[in-house]
């Protein structure tokens, strides 16, 4: 089913989403010219009202919104549009149009998480010549697991010793090779949430 613009005289609403942590960070309006440039180009391009012609976001400031996925609604008359915004998007030079609250750092956290475990994921399933992920996967799940208990064991000196500077970069170690083990062994986080969920029932 199309899209329907002529419910509010030709306009849809186009809600823009930060795809990596959640955050709305405008609206806008789009005609279907607005709409296919958008697609076709790859940056978000707007209807704007005001100047009464098509206006796409960073034309002038440079802080443009890469659009990664397009969705409509139940009632095809409005837009979801998720992005990889460069730069602040509001023209006060704020992340968001709607304040400069943030999204909570820990939903930021754990939503670049997933994206992690996407990209680990794609690699598996598409194989990259010198990625560091790949090397891993083709030299099996036993290294794999062996590299997981070596960053596991340098994280606990470190947390030990009181070092929580190089800890950081040896818990990020463990955290991303313990990706790697779940992908290769047919595993996902979300496995692991729901034996925690399962748990915290307890």
């Amino acid at each position: 089913m199309e899209l329907d613009f002529n419910k509010a005289g030709g306009l849809v609403p186009a809600v823009i989403q930060d795809e990596l942590t959640g955050q709305v960070l405008m609206l806008g309006y789009m005609n279907q010219e607005a709409l296919d440039k958008s697609r076709q180009e790859g940056l978000v391009t707007f209807f704007s009202r005001s100047k009464n012609r098509l206006w796409t976001k960073g034309e002038t400031s440079g802080n443009t919104l890469e659009v990664i996925s397009i969705t409509r609604d139940c009632d095809n008359d409005s837009l979801l549009i998720k992005v990889k915004p460069n730069g602040p998007t509001c023209h006060t030079g704020t992340t968001s149009c709607f304040g400069e609250e943030e999204t909570s750092s820990r939903a930021a956290a754990i939503r670049f998480i997933a994206h992690l475990e996407e990209v680990i994921q794609e690699r598996k399933t598409n194989p990259i010549e010198g990625s560091y992920t790949n090397h891993l996967f083709s030299r099996g799940v036993n290294k794999i697991a062996q590299k997981v208990g070596e960053e596991a064991v340098e994280t606990v000196i470190d947390a030990v010793a009181g070092k929580l500077d190089t800890m950081k970069g040896e818990a990020a170690d463990l955290v991303y090779h313990l990706l790697v083990l779940l992908t290769a062994t047919g595993l996902e986080l979300k496995d692991i949430v729901a034996v925690l969920e399962e748990r915290h029932k307890k």
